[in-house]
């Protein structure tokens, strides 16, 4: 039987796959969408028209419904140039000293500018827009709900849980502390925003059910939110347990990370199989805003000068390294991001790791009835 989230937007299995931008090409999304979840296009780097490619790709793999994902910037940044000439001399330094044979160099701009990332996702029109880091505006909202594009917001607290259902967001994703890639926080410091899955989960659960006040009572107009769990989930009965603390659905990015179909580079996956748990951190020094991912060779060795440098403007320094760092198989010098049970990955076809997913799912919940 369909659960209602399910439902409403024609999937048939209650998972969806990660906006991981970089990391989640047309194939992978495809893959997941055709094999029953939500499969999800990461565009926070993109450029209008790769996103509009893009989708048109996943468009011809397949009529199932998919999302698009995407960080609420400014259009326009200012970057301390002296703080950018400093910190290009010592990352400069830092990759001849790895031998690596790329230097760093100035962008025509720092990002996308944020205003026609989000027409081109308008024009795509998936069946989802998922977002991070802020709230879009009233406007923007109505512009994708007169298109019948059902939204979800991203939080890390009950507050910007809060926040996202006031602006009238259909679902509200949680990333809790566990979760890989960069921190959805908007609200308040990362440092203050890492909260733990499975205690953020019932907190916000509570909090937005049916509207509730501070001493729990309906409000008047009051809607239910579906509440979407994402952290450390890598397998179906995990998947279980975030049902049963509230949620709607489940969020997996890094039990993705190792398909053949997703983009992520060959040495970065190799290195999530011997993952320690120990080895997992949040981490700024590839793109100035707070990351779960592993600790390694580049994060140890950062230049104290770049450090200070924010996102987006460290991103794009350091995107031309990533890539070398990628083609030599430097996975040491790679912005390996990843979730806390990283090494709980399992390597197969993405569509496999979904029926996998699913059939741990059911398995568990016949356990738990019994």
């Amino acid at each position: 039987m369909l659960s209602p989230f399910a439902n409403r937007l024609g999937i048939e299995h209650p998972l969806i796959q990660a906006p991981m931008s970089g990391s989640t090409p047309p194939a992978l999304v495809a893959a997941v969408s055709n094999a029953g979840g939500l499969g999800s296009l990461g565009a926070g780097y993109l450029e209008p028209q790769a996103i509009l490619d893009q989708a048109a790709q996943i468009r011809a793999l397949g009529d199932r419904p998919y999302a698009i994902g995407l960080f609420v910037l400014p259009d326009e940044f200012e970057a301390d140039m002296a703080a950018v000439a400093k910190a290009r001399e010592q990352l400069d330094a830092l990759m001849a000293q790895e031998g690596l044979d790329v230097r760093t160099s100035l962008p025509a701009r720092w990002a996308p500018r944020f205003s026609d990332q989000f027409a081109a996702l308008c024009e795509a029109r998936p069946a989802v827009a998922s977002f991070a880091f802020g709230v879009i505006s009233p406007a923007q909202l109505g512009e994708l709900h007169r298109r019948d594009i059902y939204v979800i917001g991203t939080a890390t607290t009950v507050a910007e849980a809060r926040a996202w259902v006031e602006a009238g967001a259909d679902a509200v994703c949680v990333q809790g502390a566990e979760a890989g890639g960069h921190r959805g926080t908007f609200l308040h410091s990362a440092e203050d925003a890492m909260i733990g899955l499975f205690a953020l989960l019932p907190l916000t659960v509570h909090a937005l059910a049916a509207g509730a006040g501070a001493a729990g009572a309906r409000a008047a107009g009051a809607r239910d939110v579906p509440v979407i769990a994402a952290g450390g989930i890598m397998d179906g009965s995990s998947m279980l347990a975030a049902e049963v603390l509230g949620a709607a659905a489940s969020q997996l990015g890094t039990a993705f990370l190792t398909c053949p179909e997703c983009s992520a580079a060959a040495a970065w996956k190799q290195d999530l199989l011997q993952a320690e748990d120990h080895q997992v951190a949040t981490i700024r020094s590839f793109s100035g805003r707070a990351a779960r991912g592993l600790r390694n060779r580049f994060v140890e060795a950062m230049p104290e000068a770049a450090q200070g440098l924010p996102y987006p403007v460290l991103n794009a320094l350091t995107a031309p390294l990533r890539r070398a760092a990628a083609a030599a198989g430097r996975g040491d010098l790679l912005s390996e991001w990843c979730g806390q049970a990283a090494s709980l990955v399992r390597p197969q076809p993405a569509a496999e790791l979904v029926a996998r997913l699913m059939h741990e799912y059911r398995l568990a919940r016949r356990a738990l009835a019994s």
